[in-house]
């Protein structure tokens, strides 16, 4: 065959469009178990202050709160012992426990910078649609917080932090972070309780989303870790208050 004849084999055929790029796997939350929602429910009472320090946890008492067996209460309990929000003794149950200071300032050091990992790689590696995304997801929020939707936005807030670590496109980055959010998200979730936190929060979310989208690794890394250590100072000042 003549060389002046010969085509690149990437190339399309004549009159067909090239095949569409195929985006990658996007990683999600997975929907949440019933041991799963229990575990949020306990928390939430227990980072509120209506299950103080030293109050004995029954299983039986809590399945028949809940409507459910034992099994799911059991594992509850064994999640919130990992985050150390209860104490379990052998053979004498479990208490409601405060994890340490000093706990909550290591877990949140590792939080913050795995998730500026994220948002540095997210500036570097996002496509645009996946910059679409996250941009609409942070305009939605911001109507949240005009209308003091307090359930939605902290729900959609999972969402928008899950769709930073997918953006990042390291599956072993998204599997650390979301391992690392599932223990504090007690904490997380507490913090949208004080004053205030929802136009901060989106306002620090602000400044990470325009980092991504100018394709800023340094600020994005930057913003993100500046807003997770914000997210733990915020959990403390409301802790102080119940």
């Amino acid at each position: 065959m003549p060389a002046s004849s010969a085509r690149p084999r990437s190339a399309a055929p004549a009159g067909r469009s090239p095949e569409p790029r195929e985006e990658p796997a996007r990683p999600r939350l997975p929907r949440p178990t019933r041991a799963e929602e229990l575990r949020l429910q306990i928390a939430e009472d227990i980072t509120r202050g209506l299950l103080p320090p030293g109050t004995t946890l029954d299983e039986t008492a809590l399945a028949a709160r809940f409507g459910v067996s034992r099994t799911p209460v059991r594992e509850a309990i064994r999640e919130l012992a990992a985050s150390g929000l209860v104490q379990t003794r052998p053979h004498r149950g479990a208490v409601v426990a405060r994890p340490s200071v000093a706990r909550l300032e290591h877990m949140f050091a590792v939080m913050a910078e795995l998730e500026a990992l994220c948002a540095g790689l997210c500036a570097l590696h996002m496509t645009p649609a996946e910059r679409n995304e996250v941009a609409a997801l942070h305009a939605g929020m911001g109507e949240l917080v005009r209308h003091g939707d307090f359930a939605r936005y902290r729900e959609a807030n999972e969402t928008f932090h899950t769709t930073i670590y997918a953006g990042s496109h390291n599956d072993y980055l998204v599997e650390l972070t979301l391992g690392t959010r599932r223990r504090l998200s007690p904490f997380r979730r507490a913090q949208f309780l004080a004053l205030g936190r929802l136009s901060l929060s989106h306002a620090e979310h602000e400044r990470v989303v325009t980092a991504i989208q100018r394709g800023d690794r340094d600020s994005a890394s930057s913003a993100m870790r500046s807003h997770i250590s914000i997210v733990h100072n915020a959990y403390e000042q409301y802790s102080q208050t119940i």
